[in-house]
């Protein structure tokens, strides 16, 4: 059995989705591992200690197209290079079915087998694998000390014989994984937590951070069956702007994470919200790919409104790629290990097991 990997675009990806430590699993499991050239120069890791782990440094990528068995990647390949996969094969990766719809039909009506790792369904068995938490964790992380670095004042309260500098102020939009890494990563550092979102299940995870929940009045729970936030009533929205509304104006720095799975990241905060923050506020936009929460928000530029930096980035992995291929490229391998009949040696794509059937594309 044969597993490749080509170099993405680095352009729009510097994450890597095969790493050295990981070479050796998968040799136990009977591959052999094709790597196109400098796959991982630009993040420090040269092609000689790949070689050394057992990889195979191919300079054609065509070649490793070609005689893969299995080809895992970051995110869709370019049609180009997609073009080079035949029939048979596997593609593993986040494509991102949602955006890429036609596309990824037309691959499925020629027999390749097309896994997308974002549709992993939350079960405990497939938590190992769970591409959207190990990144979302990291996106989380960074979220907060670009946000910090970003805002001219100090972030832990100082007591000082000239006086007392006071805690700032952070709120947190949503808290799902990316959210409570923030919360905590913010509390560290010493802030004063605040974090507000529709699943009122979120409430004790975040008080266990020593964050502070906001809790809209009669709240309803908006928890899908897994485990991700759905779409508000129109009153329940009503009733979060205001409250986020009279938030806002005590708040120093915001760090916005909702999003919904395939759709239009939800506008939580409005432009009447903005003009109300105190000047040289932050906010860090983590949705900003699918539209952004807030009202001004625009991929990869920081906007700044009424002295008011908004901040949003296409992606922010691309600052911690090691760390954040590290996890990926593990969480790819235990997909790959649950993929394959030992016993035979081969690729089995069992849909009665609910990882496989979940994630395939059909």
């Amino acid at each position: 059995m044969r597993i490749g990997s080509v170099s993405e675009d680095k352009n729009l990806e510097k994450r890597i989705a095969v790493t050295p430590e990981i070479i050796k699993k998968y040799k136990s499991l009977g591959f052999e591992i094709s790597l196109s050239e400098n796959y991982g120069s630009h993040i420090g890791i040269k092609d000689e200690i790949f070689k050394e782990m057992g990889a195979k440094i191919v300079k054609d990528e065509v070649e490793i197209l070609n005689s893969s068995d299995i080809i895992v990647q970051l995110g869709i390949l370019s049609d180009d290079k997609i073009s080079k996969i035949k029939e048979n094969q596997t593609l593993i990766g986040v494509l991102n079915p949602y955006k890429n719809k036609k596309q990824l039909e037309n691959l499925a009506k020629n027999k390749i087998n097309l896994f997308s790792l974002e549709l992993l369904p939350r079960i405990t068995r497939a938590q190992s694998m769970d591409i959207l938490s190990s990144q979302a964790n990291l996106a989380g992380y960074k979220a907060v000390i670009d946000s910090f670095a970003n805002f001219e004042k100090a972030i832990p309260m100082m007591m000082t014989a000239a006086g007392t500098i006071p805690a700032a102020k952070v709120l947190v939009v949503g808290a799902g994984v990316a959210g409570l890494q923030a919360i905590a990563t913010a509390k560290r550092m010493g802030a004063i937590v605040f974090a507000t979102d529709v699943r009122m299940a979120s409430k004790e995870q975040v008080e266990s951070l020593g964050g502070k929940f906001l809790t809209v009045e009669g709240s309803e729970n908006l928890e899908t069956e897994g485990g991700y936030a759905k779409e508000a009533s129109e009153e329940f929205k009503q009733k979060q702007e205001d409250l986020l509304s009279e938030t806002l104006k005590k708040i120093d720095i915001v760090i916005c994470t909702a999003l919904i799975p395939g759709k239009k990241a939800p506008l939580i905060i409005k432009d009447n919200m903005i003009v109300n923050m105190q000047s040289g506020s932050v906010i860090y936009d983590l949705a900003a790919i699918q539209g952004g929460n807030t009202a001004f928000t625009e991929v990869d530029k920081v906007i700044e409104k009424n002295g008011i930096k908004i901040m949003g980035e296409s992606n922010i992995l691309n600052k911690l790629p090691v760390s954040a291929s590290n996890l990926y490229a593990k969480n790819v391998f235990n997909f790959v290990d649950n993929l394959i009949d030992k016993e035979n040696k081969k690729i089995n794509i069992n849909l009665e097991d609910e990882i496989i059937e979940k994630t395939l594309i059909k």
